[in-house]
């Protein structure tokens, strides 16, 4: 149990929108602080995705599909259409993935130890086979590790590009206000394109200075590393890659410090 709301008025920065923000805020009022939700990051279906849908007419062929996050299911079955073909076996990357999907009726038949690629990958290679085929739907801003390690033993992989990344023109304005104003005291990131994307609206305002007052916490050690590649100060990234261990390890961080 969180003892005497170590977050008592703090401000911290809720990097997603409605529809997603909800638990990470609930986390945060319950530790006594004071959710600012700010999507740093929104996702887009692509229009007219022939490849996308080619792959599912066939989706019987397939031995496995890899599903890296709840966005890319929620996107996969905005164009999914069942007409009778069996599913392949799911892997996911995290336990809100294969949440999502048993909301759905699926079930994850691999879930790494780690909810990181390199993990993923690693852990999931004894399962595959040369000619093995995979499908992997994504962002146009993910990584290309899993469908590279998954080549390098055979594997025939089809990436298809689901969904596009961006930051939304309101999320700037209102993050350079109140970066501006000293209004958060706690930053957090989720993945190395929040990081991206707060940087750039730091830039473009010239609020660098600003950063140095904030208390910086993020999930993975890939976004870890994107923050220090801005030369910027972690003072809370957990081992296990949830919101709510990141949320353990800054009320960690304060208590240590006495901030």
């Amino acid at each position: 149990m969180i003892k005497s709301l170590p977050l008592l008025e703090k401000k911290v920065l809720v990097p997603r929108g409605e529809g997603q923000a909800g638990s990470f805020s609930k986390l945060v009022e319950r530790a006594g602080g004071i959710p600012i939700e700010i999507p740093l990051i929104a996702f887009r279906p692509l229009e007219k995705n022939e490849r996308l849908l080619e792959a599912m007419k066939v989706l019987d062929t397939y031995d496995w599909i890899i599903f890296t996050s709840n966005v890319t299911v929620e996107t996969f079955f905005s164009f999914y259409e069942e007409a009778g073909v069996d599913f392949p076996k799911i892997a996911v990357i995290g336990k809100r993935t294969a949440e999502v999907l048993q909301e759905r009726e699926l079930r994850a038949e691999f879930i790494p130890s780690a909810y990181v690629a390199e993990v993923f990958a690693e852990e999931f290679l004894p399962y595959i086979h040369s000619g093995s085929r995979v499908l992997l739907p994504k962002g146009n801003l993910a990584r290309e590790y899993i469908a590279s390690s998954l080549s390098s033993v055979g594997a025939l992989v089809d990436e298809v590009v689901i969904y596009e990344t961006y930051m939304p023109e309101e999320s700037g304005v209102k993050l350079a206000e109140m970066l501006a104003g000293n209004q958060l005291d706690i930053l957090t990131f989720t993945s190395p394109s929040t990081v991206d994307h707060l940087m750039k609206v730091v830039k473009e305002y010239r609020l660098e200075e600003q950063l140095r007052n904030c208390v910086i916490g993020c999930i993975g050690p890939v976004t870890e590393k994107k923050l220090h590649a801005y030369g910027l100060t972690v003072h809370a990234s957990p081992e296990e890659y949830t919101v709510a261990e990141m949320i353990k390890s800054l009320i960690a961080y304060l208590e240590e410090t006495g901030d």
